[in-house]
């Protein structure tokens, strides 16, 4: 298992664009991904439950990746999360 730690810097949190697209993303990789928050797992592929994470500004998640893809997973989502403005 391979874990990545980010701190959410957007103004917005994680809204529904950044959200929408960290999912298509997360789609792409065999690994089951998950997001912890606050104690919490969210599963990553899906939507409903990214939005329901209610992730704002200076928020702490963990993205956590298992299989056979899983360091090539948490190496590209996390660029995705330093790119979202």
């Amino acid at each position: 298992m391979k874990a990545y730690e980010f701190i959410i810097k957007s103004e917005e949190g994680l809204h529904a664009r950044p959200a929408a697209n960290f999912v298509n993303k997360s789609r792409s990789y065999k690994s089951e991904i998950t997001v912890e928050k606050g104690g919490e797992i969210f599963n990553a592929k899906s939507i409903t439950s990214v939005l329901s994470m209610g992730a704002c500004k200076n928020d702490k998640i963990i993205i956590k990746a298992e299989g056979d893809d899983e360091s090539h997973a948490i190496e590209e989502l996390a660029l995705f999360f330093y790119s979202i403005p």
